[in-house]
C-alpha cells in the first residue's frame, strides 16, 4: 500500500476515488512518563519517553488507516494528513488520527 502526504502518486494515475479514510490511536499519559517529562523541562533536552509514545501513536494511525483502505480494496491513499490532539480530563491522553483519500491507481 502506498501511503503519501502528497496529492497523487508519481508515474501513476488515479482510477477511482474509493472515498475518506481515517486511522485513530489514543494513548493514555503515565505518570512516570509524566516525572521524567518535567525534569527534562528544568535541565532541557527532550524527552525520549515522550517522543517514543508519540511515534507509536503515529504508526498506530497509520497501521489503521491503512487497514480501512486496503477494506475499500485500495492501491494508495493520497493527501494523508496527521492531527494530534489532547483530550481527556485535563489532557490527559493525546489523540493521533491519519486521514486520507483511498484510491485506486491505473
Amino acid at each position: 500500500m502506498i501511503v503519501t502526504t502528497t496529492g497523487s502518486v508519481e508515474g501513476r494515475s488515479v482510477s477511482s476515488y474509493l472515498g475518506v479514510c481515517a486511522g485513530e490511536a489514543v494513548v493514555g499519559a503515565n505518570i512516570v512518563r509524566d516525572m521524567f517529562a518535567s525534569v527534562r523541562d528544568v535541565v532541557g533536552g527532550r524527552s525520549g519517553s515522550y517522543e517514543k509514545v508519540l511515534r507509536s501513536a503515529r504508526e498506530d494511525a497509520l497501521e489503521g488507516i491503512t487497514e480501512a483502505a486496503a477494506e475499500l480494496g485500495a492501491d494508495a491513499i493520497i493527501g494523508v494528513s496527521l492531527d494530534y490532539e489532547v483530550v481527556g480530563d485535563g489532557g490527559s491522553m493525546l489523540m493521533v488520527v491519519a486521514s486520507g483519500t483511498a484510491v485506486k491507481l491505473a
